[in-house]
């Protein structure tokens, strides 16, 4: 099993429900480590550069709006097969078809607010770290 590096944001829905510590001890439990972490708000600019894979979709605006409306959590972690152990300790997208046990079950409101983001695969996953950290804000 590979050790690798996966991205984490605590969405603004959970940050304005004081869920950051109930949601990190989740994912520590999980066996994953914490390389670098941060409260940020994110800026209009910065989150339609985040999301500008969906920029052509519905969505967008909303999703964007919604990203922007409070502060979030941006997170690093590390571990074997850290991409796909946190999606699956995020559950389902829409927390009604999350299975139980995971963040978004236990968390989530609604298909847009639901808890958490994670990364989708390795080249993804580097992308996002660095969007949001640079190499000396992470440990180890």
């Amino acid at each position: 099993m590979a050790i690798e590096q996966t991205f984490s944001i605590i969405k603004p829905d959970a940050v304005e429900r004081n869920l950051i510590g109930d949601i990190l001890k989740m994912i520590t439990d999980s066996g994953l480590r914490i390389k670098g972490m941060k409260m940020i708000h994110m800026d209009r600019a910065k989150a339609e550069g985040f999301y500008a894979v969906h920029r052509e979709r519905p969505f967008f605006g909303e999703l964007v709006d919604y990203m922007i409306s409070g502060p979030v959590v941006v997170s690093c972690l590390e571990g074997e097969n850290a991409i796909e152990k946190y999606r699956a300790l995020m559950g389902a997208t829409n927390p009604a078809d999350a299975a139980p046990g995971t963040i978004r079950a236990a968390f989530g409101q609604n298909i847009q607010n639901n808890a958490c983001h994670g990364s989708d695969g390795p080249d993804t996953a580097r992308t996002e770290v660095a969007y949001f950290f640079d190499k000396e804000e992470l440990v180890g």
